[in-house]
């Protein structure tokens, strides 16, 4: 992916300091509960959201133009969400991330992170994270598994 993909925050000093929009994302990521998830696009809805409250308190719109999306919140986890607990921002169908399946398993298995068990004609057998009772919606209610 390229830089420009990247929303226009993190294009200057890209390779110097912590673009603006990364330092968000990875906030959202701290924020997450031990034991709940949220998916790339609800990290991205989140931010949207706060956005638009900062500028109706402010007085500036944004024009409804959005900040960025799923895949941008994927490429700031995969460059900088090694500081954070990473296993916490997942895909929206519970697959665990490739090549980090076991570390994450261990996080989720710690933390008691819902999940499902894989089926036994499933590659490799490792279970999904069971997305309806993991997920968190950023709300008050963070330890309780729906």
């Amino acid at each position: 992916m390229s830089e420009q993909s990247l929303p226009e925050d993190t294009r200057e000093g890209y390779a110097d300091e912590l673009p603006e929009y990364a330092e968000r994302v990875l906030e959202v990521a701290e924020r997450i509960p031990p034991g709940r998830v949220m998916t790339y696009g609800d990290v991205a809805e989140w931010l949207d959201e706060e956005r638009g409250e900062r500028e109706a308190l402010s007085g500036k719109g944004g024009g409804g133009r959005r900040e960025g999306g799923p895949r941008q919140v994927g490429r700031v986890m995969s460059l900088y969400g090694g500081a954070v607990p990473w296993w916490r921002v997942v895909r929206a169908d519970g697959v665990l991330l490739p090549g980090h399946e076991l570390g994450a398993l261990d996080h989720y298995r710690a933390e008691g992170t819902p999940l499902k068990e894989a089926n036994r004609a499933a590659e490799g057998h490792l279970p999904r994270l069971d997305m309806k009772r993991a997920r968190w919606d950023g709300g008050a209610d963070a330890g309780a598994h729906t």
